[in-house]
């Protein structure tokens, strides 16, 4: 969910009737997927006997009040960073504003290169990480992009052998599946950056955020009630960030990349980073923009995954579960972008019919 004027909340929402079925495992020609228009892609992480399999999609929104609106999410696969076969990164942007798609592509580009070049990354990879992000925000402010009132925000995964650092700046999501006994439960690797948060609340007032709803902003409902159930609940009027006098920028985020009229009362560039050591019970994890996440869960998603296969299956169904389900909440949909990275055995990579226990 992002900016006011770039990824806007619809208040009037529509509903429409959408297939709820089950989505078939759609048919691949030549070595590449129907609907994904992908190969499926497997890379190994040899200091652990890993492989990991993976697949991605992006796709477009739909905004009827602008058909010619382009696609403002991007993604960046990278393996064997600094020559490293067991280094490989994911990555996925979720831009905003006026020029997001160029924010999100320019922050693609730009921080795993960053990263890459950095000589303690792999012996220290949360302050690469950091100096990254941040080297990143300062590149893009000086750019020729406006990003007065645009930006991305960032969710990233680096697999460092049987590590895996996940950094994010936003509201994006990483999640992983765990197996626990005969069920498979998902776990966030992230923890979305928004006011929803208590202590991302308290930081952006602490810098002069007026933290408010659009229906307060435009006085139709108590400024003063600073309290909101959850994000769920909230529907698509959350509280947003403005400054003291202005009807902007109106940002549902603490963090992003860009920003620079948000920077001034607290939009931060700084990523939380996550540890996890890898373990068999580990099975897939998942990247993803909050297109994704706006409506369904983390275990929701996580779900739908081990139903298929071929992680392009599960891409393409989520895609297409969201994209329904935005439909039936609202008169338009977000972009979605989605990385599934199934992680395996290297002498087991022949795949079951599911990976979901009965």
């Amino acid at each position: 969910m992002g900016c006011v004027h770039g990824k806007c909340c619809n208040r009037h929402s529509s509903t429409s009737d959408g297939d709820s079925r089950g989505h078939p495992e759609a048919a691949c020609v030549g070595n590449k997927h129907v609907l994904t228009q992908r190969a499926l892609e497997a890379i190994s992480v040899p200091s652990h006997n890993l492989k990991l399999q993976y697949s991605a999609l992006t796709q477009r929104g739909y905004y009827p009040d602008s058909p010619d609106k382009e696609n403002q999410d991007s993604f960046c696969i990278r393996t064997q960073i600094q020559g490293n076969p067991s280094v490989h990164f994911f990555g996925v942007f979720d831009g905003h504003g006026l020029y997001g798609a160029e924010c999100s592509n320019f922050v693609k580009d730009r921080l795993v290169e960053i990263l890459a070049n950095d000589p303690s990354l792999l012996n220290d990879p949360v302050k690469a990480y950091t100096s990254a992000f941040s080297r990143t925000n300062s590149e893009l402010h000086s750019s020729k992009i406006d990003d007065s009132m645009s930006g991305t925000t960032a969710i990233t995964v680096l697999v460092n052998g049987d590590k895996i650092y996940v950094a994010n700046v936003g509201d994006s999501r990483a999640v992983i599946a765990v197996k626990r006994g005969n069920r498979i439960i998902a776990e966030d690797l992230s923890k979305d950056q928004t006011p929803f948060r208590k202590d991302e609340y308290e930081r952006v007032k602490s810098c002069g955020a007026r933290v408010l709803s659009v229906d307060q902003v435009e006085g139709y409902m108590d400024p003063n009630i600073q309290t909101w159930d959850d994000e769920e609940s909230q529907g698509g009027d959350p509280p947003r960030l403005w400054v003291q006098n202005g009807m902007y920028p109106g940002t549902a985020f603490t963090r992003s990349v860009g920003d620079s009229t948000a920077e001034t009362i607290g939009v931060i560039a700084d990523p939380e980073v996550s540890i996890v050591q890898l373990t068999p019970n580990h099975l897939f994890f998942v990247v993803a923009s909050d297109g994704v996440f706006e409506f369904l869960s983390s275990q929701a998603v996580v779900d739908m995954v081990a139903q298929y296969n071929d992680p392009r299956d599960a891409c393409a169904a989520i895609a297409g579960e969201s994209y329904k389900l935005w439909l039936e909440h609202e008169n338009r949909t977000d972009d979605i972008t989605i990385i599934i990275v199934h992680i395996k055995n290297s002498s087991s990579m022949e795949l079951p019919k599911s990976i979901g226990i009965k």
